[in-house]
């Protein structure tokens, strides 16, 4: 790992390949009265926006749907990139057939296969954040109002 700060413009190319290459994120929810909940999700990213799954009457998936908005957190804390962003909820059959494909293959899981109700979540993202130390504290903003800044 490099010691001088990254680039903006590096620092996007590292998130873009973390979003790429990873297959889990940790996903940051509260419920509508504010208690928070933690989970790690399989997900694909296809260049736009982030495809996870999990149980609708899991606490994510009420938490999803009722606020509209997630934070996730991908990589370790020593090369870190935030997302915040909009959640679209899908049911798994308006899901279309080519997403739910491509997300079973990147993710080694099948949402549709099981007998337990799941739905889907498109997320946008709005707000991208990286940094690995603290040096990479000013210009760790790499996404805005959901436009990238570099």
């Amino acid at each position: 790992m490099s010691t001088a700060p990254r680039s903006r413009a590096e620092r996007r190319r590292d998130t873009e390949y973390r979003l790429t290459h990873d297959v889990d994120v940790w996903v940051a929810t509260a419920s509508p009265y504010g208690a928070p909940h933690l989970v790690p999700l399989s997900f694909d990213w296809d260049g736009e926006v982030l495809l996870a799954a999990t149980p609708a009457k899991s606490p994510t998936g009420r938490n999803l749907a009722a606020t509209g908005t997630v934070r996730l957190a991908l990589g370790p804390t020593r090369d870190l990139a935030m997302i915040e962003g909009d959640v679209e909820v899908l049911a798994l059959d308006a899901l279309p057939p080519r997403a739910g494909d491509r997300f079973a293959a990147r993710t080694g899981f099948d949402p549709r296969k099981l007998a337990t109700p799941y739905h889907c979540f498109r997320i946008t993202p709005r707000r991208v954040q990286a940094w690995r130390e603290v040096d990479e504290l000013a210009g760790r903003e790499l996404m805005r109002d959901g436009h990238w800044l570099a």
